[in-house]
C-alpha cells in the first residue's frame, strides 16, 4: 500500500528518518517544516504550525492520505507546553479537513507520557517498569495528553484513523535538533579526545548500573509506515523500542571504544554535560577549523540538557514492545549499532572529525 503523506517536522530526527522511508517506499511526500531542509524524494512545505492562516496557504491543493506528527515547540511551563503544542496539532488538523483526504494520522510523542513533564521528570509516584500502554496516563498535566486528544477529537470530527507511537531516547541525524543524545554524545567524545579530557559519564549511578533502552529512528520510521498501512494497528497506541535493553556501564565504553578514547571510571559523581561543555563553544570553533568541519557552531549540534535529563534519572526506565510484537511489528535494532551508525553518518558529513 502507497498513498500521499505529509511529514510533520520533516526536518527533525523523526521527520527526516520517516520522509527518507516512506519515499523508499514508492509514497509521495510532503515535508513541513518553519525551515525545510532539502530531502531527495521530498516535497517542502513551509509553514508556522501556530498560524493557522500560514498553513491554510502552504496546504492549499495538497490531499494526504497519511499524516506524521513529529514536532513540538517547548516552553518554560507544562502549562504554556500545552496551550501551545495542543493548539499546534489543532490548527494543523484543522487546515487539512477541506480537503477531505485524510486515512490516517500518526503521532509521535516519548515516554514522558510515563514519566511525567520535564518539571517533574522521573520524580513521585510513577508506573512500575517496563512501561506498558495499558499503564495509561498519569494523574498530572502532561502536552502530550493535549497533543493526544487534539488527534482523537479530530479524528472522531473527520472519520480518520489515529496511532500514537512513544519511542524512548532517540538515536538518530538532525542538525539543531533539541533531543538529540547521539549527536551530543559525538560532539563530547570529540571534545575529549581532541583536548585530552577524560570521558567521563556524566549521569547518576541508577542510569550507569540499571537496564534502559533506547530508538534508532530509522525502526521508528519502519514503525510509523507499518502502523499508518494496517488495520490491526489502527486507533492504537504502541510504545517503540529498538528490541534490546542495556546498562551504560557497558555502553559508555562502547562508545569510547569508537572514538579511540578511553572512558573514565565511574566514581559515582553526577557531572552534568551541560556544565561540562557550557564553555566548550570557542573550543569547537576550532576544532571545527582545523578539520575542516560543515558546523562550526556548537549549540547547533549538541542539547546538553536533554541528554543529562535522560542520563541523570534516578529511576530505571525500561519499555515493553509486546503490544507491537502481538500486532506482527517484529523489526529489532541492536542499540549500539545505531549509535555506531549515526557517528559513522556524522563523519561522513563532516559533522565530526
Amino acid at each position: 500500500m502507497t498513498g500521499s503523506v505529509l511529514i510533520v517536522g520533516a526536518s527533525g530526527i523523526v521527520g527526516s528518518a520517516a520522509a527518507e522511508r516512506f519515499s523508499a517506499e514508492g509514497w509521495e511526500v510532503a515535508g513541513l517544516a518553519r525551515k525545510p531542509v532539502a530531502q531527495d524524494g521530498v516535497t517542502p512545505v513551509s509553514a508556522d504550525l501556530q498560524d493557522p492562516a500560514s498553513l491554510e496557504r502552504a496546504l492549499s491543493g495538497l490531499t494526504p492520505s497519511h499524516v506524521v506528527l513529529a514536532t513540538w515547540m517547548r516552553r518554560d511551563t507544562e502549562a504554556e507546553m500545552i496551550r501551545v503544542n495542543g493548539a499546534m496539532v489543532e490548527n494543523l488538523l484543522a487546515a487539512l479537513r477541506p480537503a477531505g483526504s485524510l486515512r490516517h494520522v500518526a503521532l509521535v510523542t516519548g515516554l514522558k507520557h510515563y514519566l511525567g513533564p520535564f518539571e517533574a521528570y522521573g520524580k513521585g509516584a510513577v508506573p512500575q517498569t517496563p512501561f506498558r500502554e495499558e499503564q495509561g496516563r498519569l494523574d498530572v498535566e502532561n502536552f502530550y495528553y493535549a497533543q493526544e486528544d487534539a488527534v482523537f477529537s479530530a479524528a472522531v470530527r473527520d472519520g480518520f484513523a489515529w496511532s500514537v507511537h512513544r519511542p524512548h531516547t532517540i538515536i538518530g541525524k538532525a542538525v539543531g535538533n533539541a533531543m538529540n543524545m547521539g549527536t551530543t554524545l559525538a560532539a563530547y567524545a570529540t571534545l575529549c579526545r581532541e583536548t585530552g579530557r577524560p570521558f567521563r559519564f556524566p549521569g547518576s549511578g541508577m542510569q550507569w548500573n540499571g537496564l534502559t533502552d533506547m530508538t534508532d529512528a530509522r525502526l521508528l520510521a519502519r514503525h510509523l509506515l507499518w502502523a499508518s498501512t494496517r488495520a490491526r494497528a489502527a486507533n492504537e497506541d504502541f510504545n517503540v523500542v529498538d528490541g534490546d535493553v542495556f546498562r551504560w556501564s557497558w555502553m559508555w565504553g562502547r562508545i569510547a571504544e569508537w572514538f579511540g578514547i578511553a572512558a573514565e571510571p565511574f566514581d559515582g559523581t553526577v557531572r552534568p554535560l551541560e556544565t561540562q561543555m557550557a564553555e566548550d563553544g570557542p573550543v569547537w570553533a576550532e576544532i571545527a577549523a582545523r578539520h575542516g568541519l560543515a558546523e562550526p557552531d556548537l549549540a547547533k549540534l549538541a542539547s546538553p540538557w536533554h541528554t543529562d535529563a535522560d542520563l541523570g534519572r534516578p529511576i530505571e526506565v525500561v519499555t515493553d514492545m509486546s503490544k507491537s510484537r502481538r500486532f506482527g511489528f517484529l523489526d529489532y535494532q541492536p542499540t549500539d549499532d545505531a549509535f555506531f551508525d549515526l557517528f559513522a553518518r556524522l563523519r561522513a558529513d563532516r559533522l565530526i572529525p
